[in-house]
């Protein structure tokens, strides 16, 4: 009988010891779950995703949708929408289309991407492509330049807003033939070229040389329309400047034209062969170069090339920056919905690293 009760005993106690440490392991979970939740939960609170660049103008509405993707690369990026988006717009972002839109479809292969050209032998740009998208002909623009007042008066008349979402820093570059012996350019030298004041290199320390001034036409796109905006004050091009349709077309005038000059999106003429970057200031004791110096010559081209001035873009020192857009269309649709997308992705890390290689200066 005594070895039974041994055993009763002995059971009890193992029986006893068992609840104690299962009450005690219940006790300390719910402790620690509590913790867990409160420490997961504030970082978050101070999130600001609704929160406008401070870029857009402030008369565009804000998106409560849009920007500030926290997603490392293209595949971590969420709420990107199945079908077909047509897109267009700048000119100017035509490397970054090159260099991102097919690494997009590779990662998000349900998010199909198609660039429409404007019909009618309408010249691509900025304005056109914002015009399209308010026409209900794309799903998003790209945009160099910011929303005017029209186009979002427009928009409104047809039951809607538009929302600017920044992506890249850009900056205009003005380039010369690559034998004309200038120093640099003043804003207001620039001003004076392009309408009319100062006709020949003589004036502002060059040769005796007359200038011979290009550009595209102002309906062409938005670095034409900044330009004419904050170079020239909204004047008028003098009734000698030459017009060309294309980047390319003017780059191969300055080539041949000793007294030559040409504006365009920075990575657009920086790495250029043919041509010379000039350094820009706000007063003639200030210039500043585009590019990374010093200053690779044409014979040790293309072996070396030209970088950008990222520093110098980025801190606002070069005085003819802007930033580049992704315009969405906030109707509460697909529509926004896939804009949205693509500016998340293009802001993502890896979107950012390729808008750098395709030569522009990262936003973030």
């Amino acid at each position: 009988m005594s070895q039974k009760k041994e055993a009763l005993v002995l059971v009890l106690s193992l029986f006893t010891t068992i609840l104690l440490l299962g009450a005690g392991y219940f006790w300390f979970t719910k402790e620690s779950k509590v913790d867990i939740t409160n420490v997961v939960k504030s970082p978050n609170q101070t999130n600001s995703p609704n929160s406008t660049p401070p870029s857009q103008p402030q008369n565009t509405p804000k998106n409560s949708n849009s920007t500030n993707s926290n997603s490392t690369n293209f595949a971590t990026v969420a709420n990107v929408p199945t079908g077909l988006f047509n897109y267009g717009g700048s000119t100017s972002w035509a490397p970054i289309r090159l260099a991102v839109d097919s690494v997009i479809q590779t990662a998000k292969p349900e998010y199909r991407l198609r660039y429409l050209q404007p019909t009618n032998n309408v010249t691509p740009g900025s304005s056109t492509g914002i015009q399209s998208l308010i026409e209900g002909k794309l799903t998003f623009a790209q945009s160099s330049r910011p929303v005017t007042d029209a186009e979002l008066k427009r928009a409104q008349q047809r039951g809607f807003q538009l929302n600017q979402i920044p992506i890249a820093i850009d900056g205009l570059a003005v380039a010369v033939n690559p034998n004309l012996n200038v120093p640099g350019l003043t804003i207001n030298q620039l001003k004076s070229i392009y309408t009319g004041k100062i006709k020949n290199w003589s004036e502002i320390g060059g040769p005796n040389l007359p200038i011979k001034a290009i550009t595209r036409r102002v309906s062409d796109g938005g670095t034409v329309e900044l330009f004419v905006q904050d170079i020239l004050g909204g004047q008028a091009f003098d009734s000698q400047v030459e017009y060309v349709s294309t980047t390319t077309q003017a780059l191969r005038k300055l080539a041949d034209s000793p007294g030559g000059i040409y504006y365009a999106s920075a990575p657009e003429v920086v790495p250029q062969c043919s041509v010379k970057p000039l350094p820009i200031g706000r007063t003639a004791n200030e210039y500043v170069a585009p590019y990374q110096e010093p200053l690779i010559l044409p014979n040790q081209c293309p072996n070396q090339r030209n970088q950008l001035n990222i520093q110098a873009f980025q801190s606002g020192k070069y005085p003819i920056t802007r930033n580049l857009f992704v315009v969405v269309k906030q109707n509460g649709q697909t529509e926004e919905k896939a804009g949205v997308a693509y500016a998340n992705l293009l802001l993502t890390e890896q979107g950012q690293e390729l808008i750098s290689q395709a030569g522009f200066v990262k936003i973030r």
